[in-house]
């Protein structure tokens, strides 16, 4: 059991009968010992988010999930399909499932996708991932005055903002957490 000031973003509870991933937290403390929480939920099952105030000494139950590591083979039908690095099992996925991981999902990519008994709930992309750049317009000479970005779209379909001196086909590493440019690869 966790109080509710123990929660971080990350973190998993059973709330009734069902399983919410912690998104934020914030907390505020107030007078007279009445500090509360504040918490951002997803429902694990559902994909909902809601936001919720809770009494900074709430109990929770933290539920652990599994993780494993799965290669990403193929989409089709609105379904995308994973293979375990271990057993060769498959599942699928749906896009909501996905969410905002199809943004920097390629196939042959290994991620985590998270568990809770035997169903999958989600999943989990490393900090940075490298793509590269299938279209962004040149450079234009002189306008290098501060901290300059174009728009340039990704292979997966992604569009983001880059330096001027990034270029069509090159190969570069983006934060999955902010979806900003990190660096040429």
């Amino acid at each position: 059991m966790k109080e509710a000031q123990e929660l971080r973003a990350g973190n998993t509870v059973k709330i009734a009968n069902d399983l919410f991933l912690v998104q934020k937290m914030v907390y505020n403390k107030g007078a007279r010992n009445a500090s509360m929480v504040k918490l951002k939920l997803k429902n694990l099952d559902t994909g909902a988010s809601a936001e919720s105030v809770y009494k900074a000494a709430d109990k929770f139950n933290d539920i652990i999930l599994e993780r494993r590591p799965m290669q990403y083979l193929y989409a089709g039908n609105d379904q995308y399909t994973f293979m375990d690095q271990e057993t060769f099992e498959q599942i699928d996925l749906n896009k909501d499932d996905l969410g905002d991981t199809l943004n920097y999902l390629k196939e042959q990519m290994v991620i985590e996708v998270v568990r809770h008994e035997g169903k999958a709930v989600g999943v989990e992309l490393p900090v940075n991932v490298e793509l590269k750049i299938d279209y962004t317009e040149p450079a234009v000479k002189g306008d290098t005055s501060g901290k300059v970005l174009k728009n340039a779209k990704l292979e997966t379909g992604f569009e983001i903002q880059v330096p001027l001196y990034c270029t069509t086909g090159e190969l570069i590493r983006i934060d999955t957490r902010t979806g900003e440019f990190v660096a040429r690869a």
